[in-house]
């Protein structure tokens, strides 16, 4: 009853609008809520590709309508994930599992483990299309890839602040984002390939900062920042190099 009413507690928060003025008029706000962007951003390219698979297959009306369906379900599962989430966070092992996870991504991406097929995620599909039909078998299929997307973004959010505000009006333009101009990430990783790595390096720190914070060591957000920005500096400086060294 207790962990309930905690979380029924964090919901209420989402109304507060007076804390809503103080984030939204919070220059360390907006910087916590741009690296919520840019790394769902750097996380979603690829996803936004499977999703487009996904609905491949539908006439073109269905595939908009089936795209429009998925988004309005990944913003409640990502209302309904930070909700509990901001409250669960709360426990050192909850902040334990969420650091081991980023940790295991960002090993698990260099070493190249548990690459995911788009071919026999589609496989998948045909009892559900047996159950609902072709369309709502769609639909579904891309709302539980959204909420296997939003697993990596919503622990990687929690990692970087715990304050409800920014993690909603992150969380929520990210996914906005994912869904508009995730094809101008595509093309920015495709002419710095880098950027893919140096996202799950940035994962990596992360889960780090996330770890730190468990034996009671909090990292300053303009150190984080300061690490950030340094990051990309190095890849840019990688990438130009490499450019040179072809040319």
């Amino acid at each position: 009853m207790e962990i309930i009413q905690g979380i029924l507690s964090t919901y209420i928060q989402f109304f507060n609008w007076e804390m809503w003025k103080e984030i939204l008029t919070d220059p360390v706000s907006w910087g916590l809520i741009s690296t919520l962007i840019i790394i769902e951003g750097l996380l979603s390219a690829d996803n936004a590709l499977v999703l487009a698979v996904l609905v491949k297959h539908l006439p073109n009306k269905q595939r908009k309508r089936a795209l429009m369906y998925g988004m309005l379900g990944a913003y409640f599962f990502r209302f309904l994930f930070i909700g509990i989430g901001v409250y669960l966070v709360e426990f050192w092992f909850i902040k334990l599992l969420g650091a081991l996870y980023l940790g295991w991504l960002c090993v698990a991406h260099f070493l190249q483990i548990g690459e995911a097929d788009s071919a026999k995620e589609m496989k998948k599909t045909g009892l559900l299309v047996r159950l609902f039909g072709t369309f709502w078998a769609t639909v579904i299929s891309v709302e539980l890839m959204d909420i296997a997307f939003s697993i990596d973004a919503i622990f990687a959010a929690f990692a970087i602040s715990n304050q409800i505000w920014i993690l909603l009006i992150g969380g929520m333009l990210g996914i906005l984002m994912m869904r508009t101009i995730a094809g101008l990430f595509l093309i920015i990783i495709e002419k710095i390939p880098e950027l893919e790595a140096t996202a799950f390096i940035i994962i990596g720190i992360i889960a780090l900062k996330m770890l730190a914070s468990v034996i009671g060591i909090d990292v300053p957000h303009y150190m984080f920042f300061i690490v950030l920005i340094i990051i990309f500096a190095i890849t840019f400086i990688i990438h130009f190099l490499k450019k040179m060294k072809v040319a």
